[in-house]
């Protein structure tokens, strides 16, 4: 274990959902590299271990990266953790996986739960292929546009939001995406889980009607339609028109223009 980062993965609320290789790693580890060391201080209790921690977050990355790799060159172990799930997934860790990286030192995932695959994997939308895109910006106008980027997007859509700003995000995403349907997971893993669908004008009507709006909240928006590919022949398309009672050069014009290749092209083909 010496001179290994370990990158793991812990509870998004259950604490049941812990590993036990995570379990055996965070207890074997010289320090463990936290968000906030009162919340991992609650599952390193549930575990019953009493591994040295130290603080690392948005706020002291900077110089706390410097004293962690320093460390680990000197030959200590350390598991980075993010007060729930996997770490560096919108939470703090690249730039001490970076720096470990770029020095020759060995980093170790311990693969864990994720709210974002959580919540997929319940959603009942597409997961083929999605998209995370972590947190809206804070700014209405910012929000606005960053939907917008995604509102084409092939894959489900992936994003966390903060309960306080979570009406003010369904009210934009009812705006970029209309009815498309979207799914919301509260709670993921804990007591008062819950899964809301329909369109974000619906979730938000909902959230409206109570009293109060809590809990951390994944959101999930299905993907763009796909548009129908069409698979005829150049030939066959023009022919169609022509069956149509459209005359064979506007037929050749319009194929051309549908499918955004030149008129010659569509010439070509038809005197084949």
């Amino acid at each position: 274990m010496n001179r290994t980062l370990y990158v793991v993965g812990t509870p998004i609320g259950n604490l049941e959902d812990i590993s036990q290789r995570a379990a055996r790693i965070l207890g074997e580890v010289d320090l463990i590299a936290c968000e906030d060391t009162r919340h991992t201080h609650r599952l390193l209790d549930h575990l019953g271990l009493r591994t040295p921690m130290v603080s690392y977050h948005e706020h002291n990355e900077a110089e706390r990266t410097s004293e962690l790799i320093a460390q680990l060159e000197a030959g200590a172990s350390v598991a980075l953790v993010s007060d729930a799930g996997t770490p560096l997934v919108s939470d703090p860790g690249y730039r001490l996986v970076h720096a470990a990286v770029e020095r020759g030192i060995q980093v170790v995932p311990v693969p864990g739960p994720s709210a974002a695959v959580a919540a997929l994997s319940a959603s009942g939308l597409a997961t083929d292929s999605f998209h995370f895109a972590g947190f809206p910006p804070v700014k209405s106008g910012q929000r606005r546009r960053w939907l917008e980027t995604l509102r084409s997007d092939s894959g489900t859509v992936v994003l966390y939001e903060a309960p306080h700003r979570i009406l003010d995000t369904l009210d934009a995403i009812a705006a970029v995406f209309g009815e498309r349907p979207v799914v919301l997971a509260r709670e993921l893993t804990k007591l008062h889980e819950e899964f809301l669908r329909g369109s974000a004008a619906e979730i938000a009507a909902e959230f409206r009607s109570r009293p109060a709006i809590k809990g951390e909240m994944t959101v999930l928006i299905a993907r763009a339609e796909r548009p129908e590919v069409d698979e005829s022949t150049i030939r066959e398309s023009v022919e169609a028109l022509e069956r149509a009672g459209v005359s064979r050069m506007d037929a050749m014009k319009q194929v051309a223009r549908e499918r955004g290749i030149s008129k010659r092209e569509v010439y070509s083909e038809m005197e084949k």
